[in-house]
């Protein structure tokens, strides 16, 4: 009897971590608490922080973790915010079945961005005149399932300075691509982080500065880290894939996106972002170190 109750504690010991993990759902707070996971955003602060498509933040007094809720209490995105440049960092967000599908009229109304302090913004002074587009980070299509959302993305905090061949080319390509990826046969989540570098001195294209306009930081990159979940795939079920462009007005075949595509590890080593840093550690090192392009509909 007692070596039988002893094989059954085996048995239960053994079989737990299988199960917190492959019975939990596709909400983060979900996790299973006994998978090793080193590089975790903290939560004390911010809860936010450790939904699956966060980044690694920055943090510091130097930065300004912003959460996008809508009036019904959802996450519509989150961005970190560099105090020191007046740009932001990154947009993050995610697409499921809550928050996909409809289409709703734009309304074109760019916004100041009243959680962050006035000294420490960008306004459509500082567009004025630079020469450069107001380029949303998150799309303003990214979020056609209500008008609360789609203003969301008008705020000044979501938006990077972007040449105008550029914006409307293969970064509005690239978006599209993106977009298409947004099915309930493709995924259960689909997790997204876009941005501009401004971390690195070597990664700036300007500061604009033309007539009365305000000094503006322009990225000389732009990047994209794609998560996918769905349980039927491998990995855990996760799959991920990065982009990495050249901020420049021309681009000799705007619908090729093949060449910019990046691992993840790769493109944490172009950024010294650490992407997806809330997958536990075993699931992150398997997806972020390679891309399989088929699997993304890439040949």
């Amino acid at each position: 009897m007692y070596r039988q109750t002893l094989h059954s504690l085996f048995l239960l010991v053994t079989f737990l971590p299988l199960c917190f993990w492959g019975c939990s759902s596709d909400d983060d707070d979900n996790k299973d608490p006994l998978t090793i996971n080193t590089n975790a955003n903290k939560t004390a602060e911010h809860p936010e922080a450790g939904r699956m498509e966060m980044p690694k933040l920055a943090g510091g007094v130097a930065n300004m973790f912003l959460v996008k809720r809508l009036s019904s209490g959802q996450v519509n995105y989150c961005i970190e915010w560099s105090l020191a440049k007046k740009a932001q960092r990154w947009t993050a967000f995610r697409w499921d079945n809550t928050n996909s599908g409809g289409y709703i009229k734009r309304e074109d109304n760019f916004m100041e961005d009243y959680d962050i302090p006035e000294v420490y913004r960008t306004t459509s002074s500082h567009y004025s005149g630079s020469g450069y587009t107001r380029g949303h980070i998150i799309a303003s299509a990214d979020r056609w399932n209500s008008l609360e959302a789609n203003r969301q993305t008008f705020l000044y905090s979501n938006m990077q300075p972007q040449l105008y061949s550029f914006n409307g080319g293969i970064w509005a390509n690239l978006e599209m691509k993106i977009r298409s990826w947004n099915t309930a046969d493709f995924r259960d989540t689909l997790y997204v982080v876009k941005g501009g570098t401004i971390d690195k001195d070597d990664q700036i294209l300007e500061y604009a500065r033309r007539g009365t306009a305000l000094q503006l930081l322009v990225p000389k990159y732009f990047f994209m880290a794609i998560l996918c979940k769905n349980k039927n795939a491998t990995n855990g079920g996760y799959k991920a894939i990065g982009f990495w462009m050249q901020h420049r007005s021309f681009y000799e075949d705007e619908k090729n996106l093949s060449p910019y595509i990046v691992s993840i590890d790769q493109l944490e080593a172009l950024t010294d972002i650490d992407f997806f840093c809330n997958l536990p550690d075993h699931i992150e090192r398997q997806v972020e170190s390679q891309v399989v392009k088929t699997a993304w509909g890439f040949q």
